[in-house]
């Protein structure tokens, strides 16, 4: 028996994590209660509404037994030896817990009952109404409402709409100052909230120089800055600083930047470099280059940045050392740029987790801010090296390659490339053509992209100088090396465009597009490859697209209004053309040929009065335009006013002394009104110069009949001479048209010996040069140029039908059939 209770220990020392769970505890065993006794006793009778039997205090670990159906008792005590809460201890009943601040006092009455919730006090009495009518809730109110102002005012800010952040900021300044006579009313000066006003004092300082309204700015600003109660308001010299800045008053910033940099302690690093930056700007500004010198040395000593390393080369190449730019230089590019380079977003294995991990952050905003940083500073380091290379060596080429080798020795390796191609572009600009070539060809052997971007740029000069096959040879270098390179595919399709294949030049443009879809240079030369091809919908497509991105180009905006005019469709707008010239004048508004455009096109549509003014608006830009000059004298003698129009003829006829139309029309318009003897005049002075016309003698011998001169008589026997030869000349002209056309029936003249007057009419026109050239992606940026200046390749202009104007004419006293004038067609 001795050994029944005897456990063996488990041979391992590991405890068991279950055990317990199968030990029995009749307390919790439900399912035999009709079998106990003393439960069925108590349901019956009024038993088990006895109060329960409490402990007490001499009894703390005393135990009582429970009874049970299964004759057994189970001890309950307390496991920390303390008696039962709500247990009445020498009749005085302890309270819930031992708090003595619970409000429970030991003059409690013996025997009382538990009543831990106070219930048998009754309902507690109703809360008190808060009365909104004291100061202090006034006060409470107020000064949430000045808080919300200064907020909103701030929002105002941020959104753009600088002009209700003042407001706001003003009447939170208003409610402030009668919150601060209100509490100096009720209670004494210690309790006024100095954070609330400091906040609403300085966003309004903010909003009075967000507002240029500077010296409002400065007096708000200088309340902050001369109240001591204000521990921080000293820094604030800095913003003063700044707007003495803006209004160019540098003395006095740099004054304020200095007391500012007084009263920050020298913990705050980073705010102390920006002030001595800001000193080096504004001393810059003054010309004080030493002194800007040497707080940029002091900042690149402590904390070297971009900004501040660039600016030193500046002051530096202002004051001609340029030995001291070369260390500026280095000190430059030594710069820690603090980016992860592209090394991390390449995946080493085949793990599926991390290369969704490096898809997931190869373009996050890290990312976009690492490439931010990065081309900054590849920006600051070019533009360095374009300013000091021709300074700081015998020549620019020397200096080059001394910036080259500094940029390879260090971290910006890939900039090397780009500064040698730069240095080619230099070349260009200096219009040393040989010298830029040679420095591109040495990049045939490079890695594919530098030789892709060089052959790029060889391709250009080559199509620049149209030597289409070089530029052909070095475009298929270019993309062979890259077939991503969206210049390279550009400039491919150029050539293939020039050589007269549309077809496969939209290939490559397309294929540009795909590559890079921001390429604008693609997109609008596929906008002129469609308008060859005759597709206009998808020419205007394209620039429509292209209008999207470059929402102020001149040329674009031109191509839209000319494929309207040309669409030439009832079912669409007439007017859609007028609208995009109207946008294009808003941007380039002294262009001669679009206002003559616009002229034309308003003239089609029948307001005379519209067309008048744009084509008065382009010869007062450019008086040399023969086609607007014509349309302004018919204007004048259209509408009566021939004196007018004698002034656009005259003009004319400096411009083209050698055709005689233009000064007959100046003896027409004397002669329309009523000026017999200018006119004469005229007609004598174009008879001495062209003694053959035909016109002119015939209205000489009109005027002399109708004034009753002698000289009639003369002019006559010449007119008929004239006639004469004209006759004879004409008869010649008519038997060499018959020989020609027998000739050509018989077919022993080629039909393309000359051609007639109309094909060699069209040969001349499709020989002038026209606006759907393409461009290179590579060079300038310019897609289109307009050609204002006027060039007749095809001598006098034939004659066109009479206008209402020459009908009038012809019930006149002379006959105006026979002056042949070249007036505005209807």
């Amino acid at each position: 028996k001795m050994m029944q209770n005897v456990h063996l220990a488990p041979e391992a020392d590991e405890d068991d994590l279950y055990s317990g769970y199968n030990d029995y505890n009749p307390t919790f065993d439900t399912e035999d209660l009709e079998n106990d006794v003393a439960f069925q006793q108590a349901a019956r009778t009024s038993h088990g509404r006895r109060p329960p039997v409490t402990a007490k205090i001499p009894g703390t670990s005393a135990s009582r037994p429970l009874a049970t159906g299964f004759g057994s008792k189970a001890t309950l005590t307390s496991s920390m030896g303390r008696p039962m809460t709500g247990a009445i201890q020498d009749g005085v009943a302890r309270p819930m817990t031992a708090v003595h601040a619970a409000g429970y006092t030991k003059a409690a009455m013996r025997g009382s009952l538990f009543d831990p919730l106070g219930q048998a006090r009754g309902p507690a009495p109703p809360l008190e109404m808060k009365n909104s009518d004291s100061s202090e809730e006034k006060i409470r109110q107020l000064e949430k409402k000045v808080n919300e102002l200064v907020e909103e005012s701030c929002i105002a800010n941020s959104c753009g709409d600088l002009k209700l952040a003042l407001e706001k900021a003003k009447e939170a300044g208003r409610k402030e100052r009668v919150l601060v006579r209100q509490r100096e009313q009720i209670a004494t000066s210690e309790n006024i909230n100095l954070d609330l006003t400091y906040s609403v004092l300085f966003n309004l300082a903010s909003q009075y120089a967000a507002n240029e309204m500077y010296t409002e700015a400065l007096n708000t600003y200088q309340v902050i800055v001369k109240n001591k109660m204000f521990s921080n308001g000293g820094r604030l010299k800095v913003n003063m600083g700044n707007i003495y800045l803006k209004q160019r008053n540098y003395s006095k910033a740099i004054k304020l930047y200095r007391m500012a940099l007084d009263q920050i302690p020298s913990v705050h690093k980073e705010m102390r470099i920006k002030i001595m930056q800001n000193i080096g700007v504004a001393f810059i500004k003054t010309g004080q280059y030493a002194d800007a010198i040497s707080s940029f040395e002091h900042i690149m000593s402590m904390s070297p940045n971009l900004k501040a390393g660039f600016n030193l080369i500046l002051c530096y190449f202002a004051i001609g050392n340029s030995e001291q730019m070369k260390k500026a230089f280095q000190k430059l590019i030594a710069v820690p740029l603090e980016v992860d380079y592209d090394d991390k977003y390449i995946s080493s294995n085949d793990d599926p987790h991390t290369n969704l991990l490096i898809e997931a952050i190869k373009n996050d905003s890290l990312r976009q801010i690492e490439r931010e940083r990065k081309s900054m500073a590849e920006e600051y380091i070019m533009t360095a090296a374009k300013l000091i290379a021709p300074v700081i060596e015998t020549s620019f080429a020397v200096g080059y390659d001394w910036c080259v080798e500094v940029v390879k020795a260090s971290h910006y390796v890939e900039l090397a490339n780009d500064l040698e191609i730069n240095k080619a572009t230099t070349y260009l600009r200096q219009q040393d053509f040989n010298q830029a070539l040679e420095t591109l060809k040495m990049f045939e052997k490079k890695d594919s992209r530098v030789k892709s971007a060089a052959a790029t740029n060889l391709s250009f000069l080559y199509y620049l100088e149209n030597e289409l096959a070089q530029a052909t040879n070095y475009a298929d270098l270019a993309v062979n090396s890259d077939r991503y390179n969206p210049a390279a595919l550009t400039n491919k399709g150029n050539t293939v465009f020039a050589n007269g294949d549309y077809e496969k030049a939209a290939e490559f443009y397309k294929e540009a597009l795909r590559n890079d879809s921001s390429c604008t240079e693609a997109l609008y030369n596929l906008g002129l490859t469609h308008k060859k091809l005759n597709r206009i919908d998808e020419a205007l497509d394209c620039f429509l697209k292209l209008h999207a991105i470059l929402r102020n180009s001149a040329q674009v905006l031109y191509q839209i209004a000319n494929i309207y005019e040309i669409m030439e469709d009832p079912n669409k707008d007439p007017k859609k053309a007028i609208e995009w010239l109207l946008q294009l004048i808003s941007v380039v508004p002294t262009d001669p040929h679009v206002l003559s455009e616009l002229g034309k096109l308003y003239d089609n549509e029948g307001d005379k009065s519209q067309a008048f003014h744009y084509y008065y608006e382009s010869y007062r830009y450019f008086p040399s335009n023969i086609e607007v000059i014509e349309w302004l004298g018919a204007y004048y003698i259209d509408t009566q006013f021939c004196e007018k129009a004698i002034e656009y003829f005259e003009r004319a006829a400096l411009i083209l002394p050698t055709q005689v139309k233009w000064q007959l029309m100046v003896a027409s318009c004397y002669r329309r009104s009523g000026n017999y003897q200018k006119a004469l005049e005229k007609y004598k002075v174009i008879h001495r110069k062209f003694p053959d016309n035909v016109e002119c003698l015939r209205f000489l011998v009109r005027l002399c009949t109708d004034m009753g001169l002698k000289e009639v008589q003369e002019y006559m026997t010449k007119l008929k001479k004239v006639e004469k030869l004209k006759e004879m000349r004409e008869q010649r002209i008519k038997s060499g048209r018959d020989g020609s056309a027998r000739s050509r029936r018989e077919g022993n003249a080629g039909g393309d010996s000359g051609g007639t007057k109309g094909e060699r009419l069209s040969a001349k026109l499709k020989a002038l040069p026209g606006t759907s050239e393409p461009y290179e992606s590579s060079g300038s940026k310019e897609i289109g140029k307009y050609h204002a200046s006027y060039i007749d390749p095809l001598g006098p202009q034939a004659e066109r039908p009479k206008t209402a104007a020459r009908k009038r004419a012809e019930e006149d006293d002379f006959a105006d059939e026979e002056l042949g004038e070249d007036l505005l067609p209807e």
